[in-house]
């Protein structure tokens, strides 16, 4: 049975714009684009493991918003459950401890950047609720 690990993952945003990171060439899937976050440590809620994983990796606070729906995808040799949240940073200067590097973009750009595969789905349900938002109807 293949290894299920349970990752914590903010879609952060700021001025309109979202924050995708780039894994690292040393990281498992070396420079595809991620929501930034981490694995849940053993008694800790997705929320605060969270908030702890952004600290760690970007030197930044978060405040958690909306969280979006939980996604499981199966890798070949892993399965992964995210707890996606929408969050805004709460101060702190960024500083890049684990990724290569990151951007800021217009959420409708998103896709146009090599995420790891289980990030699909969050993007897809993050665009369709600011849609539903905006009060415009989503795409059949």
């Amino acid at each position: 049975m293949k290894p299920h690990i349970h990752v914590a993952c903010a879609i952060i945003e700021y001025n309109g714009r979202v924050l995708a990171a780039q894994r690292s060439e040393i990281m498992n899937m070396p420079l595809k684009w991620e929501f930034p976050g981490g694995k849940l440590e053993s008694g800790e809620t997705p929320e605060a493991c969270l908030v702890r994983e952004i600290r760690e990796e970007l030197d930044i606070g978060i405040n958690l918003g909306q969280a979006l729906p939980i996604i499981t995808y199966s890798y070949e040799s892993f399965t992964v459950t995210l707890y996606p949240f929408v969050c805004t940073p709460a101060g702190g200067v960024m500083v890049l401890h684990e990724h290569r590097t990151v951007t800021w973009m217009e959420p409708e750009q998103l896709s146009i950047l090599d995420w790891a595969e289980a990030d699909l789905p969050i993007i897809a349900g993050y665009l369709a609720t600011r849609t539903i938002e905006a009060g415009e109807r989503p795409h059949p």
